[in-house]
């Protein structure tokens, strides 16, 4: 059950950033540099005890590579979820008025796809080369490396798609009105697809492994 609970607590601040810096009064032009510092500092928190996943196509690109337990994975995936799904709710409540002027996002379809696959991929093949690959065993800068990805992917892409990367953090930005739900599956499509190409190339280049 603690790697469940870490799991919820770092995700759950990982799209409670999300929601207090995009949503204004927030972060502006500097959103995205809260949120991979989100994310690396979670990491650092909790990435001894479950893996510091924080994310449902992570956890299946991690399944995959053979580095998380079959009966870790909908465990992990629901602590996920319900970590975002609360942490939105609490952004609600916070923000109060504030969310009266929230749109939701319309992003082109096929614009959005390529996005949200593209940093997804770069993610889940930087997890699996820095935090479970013989060669980095025991590295210091794996927490700093993953959250600057996220960090990366949003300000390049998160005007395009919204910068998720994340099927967790797609149900947060949808319960908080900035993505419409009829677009989750954007999200869903490109962020799994993403972590089962990410999980074959890393088995290319580090066959060994």
């Amino acid at each position: 059950m603690k790697k469940y609970l870490v799991e919820f607590i770092g995700t759950f601040f990982l799209v409670f950033t999300i929601g207090q810096t995009v949503i204004e009064p927030g972060a502006g032009a500097l959103a995205p540099l809260a949120i991979g510092s989100a994310l690396m500092i979670m990491i650092f928190a909790g990435g001894h005890v479950s893996g510091g996943h924080y994310n449902p196509a992570v956890t299946l690109a991690v399944f995959l590579r053979g580095k998380c337990d079959a009966k870790d994975v909908a465990p992990y995936m629901v602590s996920q979820v319900v970590g975002a799904a609360l942490a939105s709710a609490v952004v609600i409540f916070l923000k109060g008025e504030a969310m009266d002027a929230v749109q939701a996002a319309t992003p082109a379809a096929a614009e959005a796809l390529t996005a949200e696959f593209l940093f997804t991929f770069a993610l889940a093949y930087v997890v699996l080369n820095v935090a479970t690959a013989s060669g980095t065993e025991g590295n210091s800068f794996y927490g700093l490396a993953i959250g600057f990805t996220v960090m990366t992917g949003a300000f390049a892409v998160g005007g395009i798609s919204g910068g998720a990367f994340n099927p967790a953090v797609a149900v947060g930005i949808s319960i908080l009105g900035l993505s419409a739900w009829a677009n989750i599956w954007i999200f869903l499509v490109a962020n799994f697809a993403a972590a089962v190409a990410a999980a074959l190339v890393f088995k290319v280049v580090n066959a060994e492994e």
